[in-house]
């Protein structure tokens, strides 16, 4: 069963706010349908939510509320803290609710000690676990972990809201967790539900829908920003990134404006390796950029040497931008390709390349139509599905991520396809695919591939846009370049 980590849940919940559905909505869904399973379990009795005080708590209260509508139900809630210190709008929303619910009890125990003490722990029917989300790492901290001893101690039926409480979804170690006998998880079934020691914790796990929209699945957003990796405050330089750019000698601003969406997409270092002939004009560009002249007018063979040393001290290579395709550049490209362990191939590196390539290392491949035509030997199908299947079944075949660029742009490991909207026929202007293939070398550093080309497709168009709404067709690369930070700004 195809699966999902909780950061990826994460971003869909993030790409359905974007679009303008409130986080209200889910969670009124999500918790509804706790209630339902409830009453599916048992025509009536005695059942007690024991919630945190983030958004399982949030589902825990909504799901209370619409249990104690039936009257055939004794429903009490705990909250493990005060009502003051819970975390979101939308979960204080509707535990303020809960006063006019017609719940039995509704109680706030801070403190551990209180919990023991508490009566109410003893001839339930269900206890309902919305203790701790999807986010836990580690040890579960007081009252939280008290109250999962408790739940666990208890003879009732335990019912867990997404996880297990304590239990990591994304199948990390377990210190100490619910064990339930049911576990609803939303949306889709979560990476750690389905590892041969979940049972133990999670019980029997049951998938219910909660109304997200398709495309914040299918089709990259903001949210998905949120799952890459972010520059840590006692970071040093080069922790985020050490990007090479090959490229130049036939041209020279195809690999300056690909190093400079590479520094201002947040990587610390990007070198810029390009035949001596172009190198003091790439230099010229920007102050920021490291380069080292190569021997020649164009890429060659005698240029391998000295770029073994440079990719063995940089994360991941770009080559391409401005080569040219004379047969000894592409006998270089062909040389060098095997020798890297990430690298983001573009524009006349593309031509003649031959794949699967003999490699361990990492590619992603970022081919407009007609370079994606020569590449797979198909003509590219109009209906977007087909199209989506080619490139998924190219991608599996050649062991690489690809990035088709178009009015939609496709993107695919083999495993998971994604879609693009942003950007505009504006960026038919040359340059933009450098900017791009930038943009993705940066984020390919520090994360993998399909994160890294996904984010990367979707910033570039939406820095496109932004540029677009100001300079309309007479935008340039340079102008994508700088309202790169807009769009991350506030979300890495």
């Amino acid at each position: 069963m195809f699966s999902i980590t909780s950061s990826k849940m994460r971003s869909i919940d993030a790409n359905c706010v974007s679009f303008g559905m409130s986080p209200l909505q889910l969670m009124e869904n999500a918790g509804a349908a706790i209630a339902r399973e409830v009453m599916s379990k048992t025509g009536s009795g005695k059942v007690l939510f024991v919630a945190g005080r983030g958004n399982n708590g949030g589902d825990a209260f909504v799901a209370a509320r619409h249990l104690a509508m039936n009257e055939n139900f004794d429903v009490k809630l705990i909250l493990l803290g005060h009502s003051s210190r819970i975390r979101t709008e939308e979960s204080k929303q509707n535990y303020s609710l809960l006063r006019y619910s017609g719940l039995t009890e509704l109680k706030e125990i801070p403190d551990s000690k209180e919990l023991e003490k508490y009566s109410g722990w003893k001839d339930n029917d269900i206890i309902v676990d919305g203790v701790l989300g999807s986010g836990i790492k580690g040890a579960p901290r007081e009252p939280e972990s008290t109250a999962i001893d408790l739940i666990n101690s208890s003879n009732s039926y335990i019912l867990s809201i997404d996880s297990p409480s304590g239990y990591d979804l994304d199948g990390g170690g377990v210190v100490k967790s619910v064990i339930a006998d049911l576990t609803i998880t939303f949306h889709k079934m979560k990476t750690g539900l389905q590892l041969s020691n979940s049972v133990k914790y999670a019980g029997q796990v049951k998938i219910v829908p909660i109304g997200v929209c398709k495309d914040a699945e299918e089709y990259v957003g903001i949210g998905d920003l949120m799952s890459l990796t972010r520059r840590n405050r006692d970071a040093h330089k080069g922790k985020s990134g050490r990007v090479l750019v090959i490229g130049g000698g036939a041209y020279y601003g195809a690999p300056a404006l690909a190093a400079l969406a590479v520094l201002r997409t947040g990587a610390d270092i990007v070198t810029v390796a390009v035949p001596e002939n172009v190198a003091g004009t790439v230099a010229s560009f920007s102050p920021n950029l490291i380069v080292i002249p190569l021997r020649g007018d164009r890429l060659n063979p005698s240029n391998i040497p000295v770029l073994n040393n440079l990719l063995e001290t940089h994360d991941v290579a770009v080559i391409g931008p401005g080569l040219g395709r004379d047969s000894a550049t592409l006998e270089t490209v062909k040389q060098l390709l095997p020798l890297c362990r990430k690298a983001v191939v573009d524009a006349d590196a593309l031509f003649g390349l031959k794949l699967p390539l003999k490699s361990e290392g990492k590619f992603i491949l970022t081919p407009h139509s007609a370079e994606f035509s020569r590449l797979s030997g198909s003509e590219i199908p109009k209906e977007l599905n087909s199209k989506k299947d080619l490139v998924r079944s190219f991608a599996s075949d050649k062991d690489i991520t690809v990035i088709l660029k178009g009015k939609v742009d496709i993107i695919s490991n083999g495993l998971v396809t994604r879609l693009n909207r942003t950007g505009n026929a504006g960026m038919t202007v040359g340059g933009t695919g450098d900017v791009l293939t930038g943009i993705t070398a940066a984020f390919f550093a520090v994360n993998d591939a399909l994160d890294a080309a996904s984010c990367a497709v979707f910033i570039s168009g939406a820095a496109g846009d932004f540029a677009f709404d100001k300079k309309g067709n007479g935008l340039l690369a340079t102008d994508i370049i700088e309202r790169i930070t807009d769009v991350m700004s506030g979300v890495l």
